[in-house]
């Protein structure tokens, strides 16, 4: 395929030039800068009400593992139905569903919480496969990898601002302006996704969709096969299951905010300074996840060979770095160690979508994207679980952090036995493969 120089000009170039994308991206900050907004305030009410590491892994579960429970058929309705529409449903579904979360006044209520995180999760479930498997339909094919690296970085700076601000802006607002803020963002998310344009092929392809097809698995068969068909579409959609070992860190962070790392200044109450300590921790992440892509990407330039390289790099780094922070004490360089573990995590994220849907046809993408996600979402809750359990029970924060670096070491060993070994196909336009 033709390759395109990635730079600051190209991102402008594709916002300017493509109102579709455009759009989709506004979409993203507004919704994605509510909602971590929203995620600092409420790990901190559940930590503040119940004490227990446990309730922020049951949490952090509800917010994934439904999505692993949606997979199958999250992939049929985007592959039958339009992606645009399913979008703009899930965004006004969680809109009601977070308003909801304002009954939840006393420990007592904290209950509440946990029925309400899986139904919102349900819909991201939804949500998320529909918004990757349209950008292939929006953009050219030499500007897949901006796209993604774009919507990447949009993320990364949205978890900066958000987690980096949220605290402060939870002890200055309180927390029910900061959950009726996301909760409007979901509305305005809905109303930028319905002003877009766009052909989508793959409904010219099938027929109507029909609710038995959500109960007809061999949809979701006819995916598997096609996956199977190709040694590298088979590992790159393991790549996002192998990094989810790293879902304990959701965990770490409110603990270490909490008990190692808390801000502490005058006027400012144990638990504000727990809740900034966790939002600085959680911004740390968010800038390593944002310059991580920028500066990989134009080394990259959407060759396969270096895509693949580019991921051993990243778990290499993830792991070496949750290493080093079990053992820091400085609260600087525990920021910087975080900073660099993430872009280590983030650059896995970017080039393994990438991956994914260079290789991936049009009429499947739905599936493939919807089974990924359902990997991942299921070590991510896992992993997350299991931290807050061991935790709970007498396993200190620092040795779960130090086994989070090991395991994600181990996923490199993998990677390179899955996922650099050489192929007998070569995807069109990757020039031998060449680094």
């Amino acid at each position: 395929m033709p390759q395109q120089h990635i730079s600051l000009a190209s991102y402008y170039r594709l916002l300017r030039g493509n109102g579709n994308f455009r759009r989709l991206w506004f979409a993203e900050i507004v919704s994605e800068l509510g909602d971590w907004f929203y995620m600092v305030s409420l790990y901190a009410m559940l930590l503040e009400f119940t004490g227990r590491a446990e309730s922020i892994g049951l949490a952090f579960a509800l917010q994934v593992l439904p999505q692993a429970l949606t997979g199958p058929f999250a992939g049929v309705i985007n592959d039958r139905i339009s992606r645009r529409q399913v979008m703009i449903f899930t965004d006004i579904a969680r809109a009601v569903i977070i308003t909801c979360v304002l009954f939840v006044r006393t420990p007592a209520m904290v209950w509440l919480v946990y029925p309400l995180l899986f139904l919102e999760t349900v819909m991201w479930g939804l949500f998320e496969p529909a918004r990757t498997a349209v950008i292939p339909n929006i953009v050219r094919e030499d500007e897949t990898l901006i796209a993604n690296t774009l919507a990447s970085s949009t993320w990364s700076m949205n978890m900066f601002i958000g987690s980096a601000l949220g605290g402060a802006a939870a002890v200055w607002l309180g927390r029910d302006w900061i959950f009726g803020l996301d909760a409007a963002s979901f509305l305005v998310s809905a109303w930028l996704l319905s002003r877009m344009r766009f052909t989508e092929p793959h409904l010219a392809a099938r027929g109507p969709a029909r609710v038995r097809d959500l109960f007809d698995h061999s949809e979701v068969v006819e995916g598997l096969r096609y996956v199977r068909r190709d040694r590298r579409l088979t590992s790159a959609i393991l790549v996002k299951g192998a990094l989810g070992v790293t879902g304990a860190s959701w965990v770490i962070f409110p603990i270490f905010g909490k008990e190692i790392f808390p801000w502490r200044s005058a006027g400012i109450t144990a638990a504000q300074g727990a809740l900034i300590g966790m939002s600085l921790l959680m911004g740390a992440r968010g800038l390593g996840s944002l310059i991580g892509p920028l500066t990989a990407a134009p080394w990259a330039a959407q060759r396969l060979s270096r895509l693949r390289i580019g991921i051993l790099l990243g778990f290499i780094a993830y792991g070496l770095g949750y290493l080093t922070l079990g053992w820091i004490n400085d609260r600087w360089l525990a920021y910087a160690v975080v900073v660099l573990s993430h872009m280590g995590g983030a650059v896995i994220w970017v080039f393994s979508t990438t991956l994914l849907q260079l290789l991936t046809d049009d009429r499947y993408r739905g599936r493939v994207f919807a089974a990924e996600l359902a990997g991942c979402t299921v070590m991510l809750a896992l992993t997350s679980w299991i931290a807050g359990f061991v935790i709970d029970h007498g396993v200190t924060v620092r040795t779960v952090t130090i086994w989070t670096g090991w395991f994600t070491l181990l996923a490199a060993l993998w990677w390179i036995w899955a996922g650099l070994k050489p192929s007998a196909q070569v995807a069109a336009g990757d020039p031998a493969g060449a680094a």
